[in-house]
């Protein structure tokens, strides 16, 4: 069981990047899930979380406008589209699962559970 992020890397700014998340051994069709990151001696924060069905998002207002989340449930896979990168974009990203079916568009850490491993995103200057 585990949720795979992947398409992290060295990334300029003002470019893009793609982050993906796939899954095994879990099924992600029935809960919302989410995008966090955690720069260097920072606490991990919410980028992006969308409900079960895509029909609702949330972003933080560092991202808004900048980063889409996504998902496919066919593929049980969530995505994260990253344009407009800014150094301070830099961290590591990592997807995670609701906690519960019953959370519609949770955006707090406590509220997920089953974490991928992370990925390594670094936007140079």
């Amino acid at each position: 069981v585990q949720l795979q992020a992947s398409g992290g890397g060295l990334g300029q700014a003002g470019g893009s990047l793609r982050l993906s998340c796939a899954a095994s051994g879990l099924t992600l069709s029935n809960y919302a899930m989410g995008w966090f990151r955690q720069a260097p001696g920072k606490e991990r924060d919410v980028v992006a979380t969308i409900s079960r069905r895509s029909g609702r998002t949330y972003y933080s207002d560092s991202v808004k406008g900048r980063f889409t989340i996504s998902r496919d449930n066919a593929k049980n896979t969530v995505y994260l589209q990253m344009d407009s990168l800014k150094p301070e974009d830099t961290a590591v990203y990592y997807c995670a699962r609701a906690i519960s079916t019953t959370l519609v568009v949770p955006h707090h850490v406590a509220e997920f559970g089953y974490w991928g491993q992370g990925t390594l995103v670094t936007v140079s200057s």
